[in-house]
């Protein structure tokens, strides 16, 4: 009776169409899989076989989401509004497995193939037309060592994770300034943050990362094994593979840091600016001064210094002194502030869903004219939108690495450097690209090179970026990519081969 009964249950399961084996919409419902319109890596139209679709998602623990299935619009959106792409299928993965079955299955049939992990990219390149996206969103955990500060972060988790979980052992490291970007992202292409003159890049306090290569395999990276592949992942982008995890080293610090804005008006920005050109190569390594030249859409113009002191609370005004007294600031936000509230304080500005065009490089040596070309960019500035001049500083522990130490080699920059339109309105798309692409050409001859986070249409200046380091990337590459099918991202092709 009992083998009749599970018989009855098994029969009433298998008549259940699509029932667990497929997280399809209606399509995989039915006896039959239409056959999918796909482009390759050269963009040629073809036709995967709804077969071969079907076997794809049975051998996935996540899920598999074509044009029609429930999902798949929130699962392709990006961070940056301004694109709005459609991959042929997304890999919804679960964990390295399952990326290495999408992995396998892009490589088989040459797709286009595009690997979202916050989702942050600011290219757009996170996802693709009518490609596979390998979509690391629900590979999310993190889990800390408190004995030995670590921390062991997946692929597909954010930022704000990694703070929270640190930081209730009163650790931390270097993790950007936006709580919703991904970890991933940020620290393959170097990741600067609030903790990077004291701590040193993302990518400087990686101990191993979890990496899955272009055919498929899944390797562990570190100091102890497949170090060249360690070597590149650490400020060389996307372009090796699909990273499943991090092992971070944690540092100990106080929870509660010294925060906020320092607000000048435009008037005084460029005193404001020359003391923190003439004095940023002095200042403690614990404090960081994010600049902002903003112009906002009711055509306000101020400078802001996002400020984060992560030394000695009692040393804070003794840093700050400078800053407070070349101008008075119209606006005095600084106060002590609980790290994680700092990391979540430019989130609202960086809403997922708003449309955003950056262009970015590094400034080697500051200099009065720049000053002059920052000035007169913000102030030609006259879009319906908010226009920015930016830069991140760089020294301390940054520059103490050796330039050909990680792929990053940029170690000697005193700022990272970029111009960003923030929108809305669709209408305002191209205007917006046109400023950004017209400032930055102005401003773009005091730099050198750019930071590949911020990667848009420039790769022209790949080697500037990468230095001494490019040639030796571009063996990595060709050993472990040599399809170039990880090219969207700031790409480094193999020999051979256009990305």
């Amino acid at each position: 009776m009992l083998i009749k009964r599970r018989q009855f249950i098994h029969s009433a399961l298998a008549a259940v169409p699509a029932l667990a084996s497929f997280r399809f919409a209606s399509a995989a419902e039915t006896a039959t899989l239409p056959d999918v319109e796909a482009v390759t890596l050269d963009r040629k139209e073809i036709l995967l076989k709804g077969t071969d679709v079907k076997d794809f998602a049975a051998r996935l623990r996540g899920e598999l989401l074509l044009r029609d299935s429930e999902g798949y619009d929130t699962a392709r959106r990006l961070w940056n509004g301004a694109f709005d792409r459609h991959p042929a299928l997304i890999a919804r993965c679960s964990g390295p497995a399952d990326v290495m079955e999408a992995v396998k299955f892009a490589a088989s049939h040459q797709l286009l193939l595009s690997v979202r992990g916050g989702g942050h990219s600011l290219s757009g390149q996170s996802a693709c037309d009518k490609g596979l996206m390998i979509d690391l969103s629900q590979m999310n955990g993190c889990r800390v060592d408190p004995v030995r500060k670590t921390a062991t972060i997946e692929g597909g988790a954010l930022l704000g994770v990694l703070d929270r979980e640190a930081l209730a052992h009163g650790l931390a490291t270097t993790a950007g300034t936006v709580s919703h970007t991904g970890v991933g992202g940020l620290t393959l292409g170097g990741g600067f943050g609030r903790l990077g003159r004291r701590f040193g890049l993302a990518c400087d306090n990686v101990r191993a990362i979890d990496v899955v290569t272009a055919d498929g395999k899944f390797l562990t990276a570190s100091a102890q094994e497949n170090k060249e592949l360690f070597w590149g992942l650490r400020g060389g982008g996307g372009n090796f593979g699909v990273a499943t995890s991090f092992n971070f080293q944690l540092h100990p610090v106080n929870p509660l840091m010294i925060g906020g804005e320092l607000v000048y008006s435009f008037a005084d920005a460029p005193a404001v600016l020359k003391h923190m050109f003439e004095h940023a190569g002095h200042m403690p390594e614990e404090l960081n001064t994010d600049i902002s030249l903003v112009r906002l859409p009711n055509d306000q113009r101020v400078l802001v210094i996002d400020i984060c002191f992560s030394g000695d609370l009692d040393a804070a005004n003794k840093a700050l002194a400078g800053l407070r007294s070349v101008r008075k600031p119209v606006a005095d936000k600084v106060m002590p502030t609980p790290y994680v509230k700092l990391q979540q304080s430019s989130d609202e500005s960086s809403a997922p869903g708003g449309k955003y065009f950056i262009k970015g490089g590094f400034v080697q040596k500051t200099s009065d004219a720049l000053v002059d070309v920052i000035m007169a960019t913000v102030a030609d500035a006259k879009l319906p939108m908010v226009q920015v001049v930016s830069m991140q500083p760089a020294g301390g522990a940054i520059g103490r690495v050796a330039p050909t130490a990680t792929a990053f080699s940029q170690r000697a920059i005193q700022f990272n450097m970029f111009v960003l339109a923030a929108w809305q309105d669709p209408a305002l798309s191209d205007p917006a690209g046109q400023w950004a692409r017209g400032a930055w050409k102005i401003i773009e001859p005091h730099t050198h090179g750019f930071y590949v986070n911020e990667f848009n249409d420039d790769g022209g200046r790949m080697k500037a970026t990468y230095g001494p380091n490019y040639d030796r990337l571009v063996a990595l590459k060709t050993k472990f990519d040599p399809g170039n099918l990880f090219r969207l991202n700031a790409n480094v092709p193999p020999k051979g081969a256009q990305s």
